[in-house]
């Protein structure tokens, strides 16, 4: 259960409103939207993450997007977001746990993992590794998505924004990451 209540729609109004009328209608209207829309500031500001994901889209391809955002989301442990890209994932014929991965997606898994667990200690081999497929326009585009991600993450974790209707078949397939165990 969520650790906020969700504005009931009858009761939202101006902006936030409009915004709900029109994700409803599209069909797009998840939990983590619904939460968002108590403030149409927050609302906008997520929603730059949909203009972050086309630009990494068609930076790396679909398939390498997915992975790599599965790897920010799962090493961050969020659930909600991890699912959804393990739903994607299975979309394109793929599974998080048989992935054979390639060099560029070897390299675009370890990132996200350690632009996670510690972005200022990012090794410099990992970037010059990435030159070999990326220009630094692209490596950028790479970056910023992992921040807006890990944005999106913590305010699903933080406040326990619950599974979508088409995650609760595949929750248990979710593996929270163990990295941070042995943090004090």
């Amino acid at each position: 259960m969520a650790r906020v209540k969700i504005t009931p729609v009858e009761e939202l109004t101006g902006k936030e409103k409009e915004a709900y009328d029109e994700l409803n209608a599209a069909g797009k209207l998840t939990n983590m939207k619904k939460y968002m829309l108590q403030d149409i500031g927050i609302y906008n500001a997520f929603m730059g993450w949909y203009p972050a994901w086309d630009s990494l889209v068609d930076t790396v391809g679909i398939k390498d997007a997915t992975i790599y955002a599965h790897a920010v989301s799962s090493t961050n442990s969020c659930m909600l977001c991890s699912l959804f890209f393990v739903s994607d994932l299975k979309e394109l014929g793929l599974h998080p746990s048989t992935l054979e991965l390639d060099k560029k997606e070897e390299l675009l898994v370890k990132l996200g993992q350690q632009i996670v667990k510690d972005a200022t200690a990012v090794p410099d081999e990992l970037i010059e590794s990435l030159r070999e497929f990326y220009t630094d326009k692209q490596i950028i585009i790479i970056v910023g998505f992992a921040a807006q991600m890990m944005a999106t993450n913590n305010f699903n974790s933080v406040l326990q924004v619950e599974l979508d209707d088409r995650l609760l078949p595949i929750k248990d397939e979710f593996r929270p990451a163990t990295w941070r165990e042995n943090i004090k």
